[in-house]
């Protein structure tokens, strides 16, 4: 399996997120912002950062580079997203999921070891997962906040389409504590937290965040 992973200017987990994926079990393609070309890969991971230096708001211009045109065709035509962080940010902007990230409620860059519980076993990104099972992943953000109207919200949780939640602590501000959230196709997930930043012993936490990245892995073998 190739799964793609988007470089945009200011882009920092990148490299990261390749390696989660080479360690989860697939080839790690390296898609850039400049070019409308997905190279047929099988799926594609928007990694955190600075994406064009955070201008305007997170995300904002991001969603015109050509490589999102293609993408957003290509999520609406079934193609398996994850969003991390920033490319939650960039989802949102695209309009591939709804809601906004904003500043978080402290005003203060949050950087801490976070623990979740995932909610929603059902998307292609957290199928490996237990339902209610809890796991810790770093957290690093400054405009973490997920907000969106009682309308959105009560939708999101009447389709189960909240597929993890902050525990203990919400370190930002996020309406009913949503840590991330899917699309009503499960193909697209958005994810402020970082897995990719949690597969490995040596580096993370825990191995917690492999999941996702298998899980996209398996669903995408299911489906052929």
């Amino acid at each position: 399996m190739r799964i793609g992973v988007v470089t945009f200017p200011g882009t920092l987990d990148d490299q990261d997120a390749s390696r989660a994926v080479r360690v989860a079990g697939a080839e790690a393609v390296t898609l850039w912002h400049g070019d409308d070309d997905l190279k047929s890969v099988d799926a594609v991971v928007l990694p955190g950062g600075f994406s064009y230096g955070d201008y305007l708001r997170c995300g904002a211009i991001s969603r015109f580079a050509p490589v999102m045109r293609a993408l957003v065709d290509a999520a609406n035509g079934g193609l398996p997203v994850l969003g991390i962080c920033n490319g939650f940010q960039i989802l949102c902007e695209s309009h591939l999921l709804p809601g906004a990230l904003t500043r978080n409620d402290s005003l203060h860059f949050v950087c801490r070891d976070q623990r979740l519980r995932i909610e929603d076993t059902t998307s292609m990104w957290t199928r490996d997962y237990a339902p209610g099972q809890e796991i810790v992943i770093p957290l690093k953000n400054g405009e973490g906040c997920f907000v969106a109207n009682e309308t959105t919200l009560d939708e999101l949780e009447g389709e189960g389409r909240v597929i993890a939640r902050y525990v203990d602590v919400n370190p930002n501000g996020s309406r009913r504590d949503i840590a991330g959230i899917r699309n009503a196709r499960g193909n697209v997930v958005g994810l402020m937290p970082h897995p990719e930043h949690a597969v490995e012993p040596l580096t993370g936490p825990s191995t917690d965040g492999l999941g996702f990245f298998t899980s996209v892995l398996n669903s995408l073998v299911s489906a052929s």
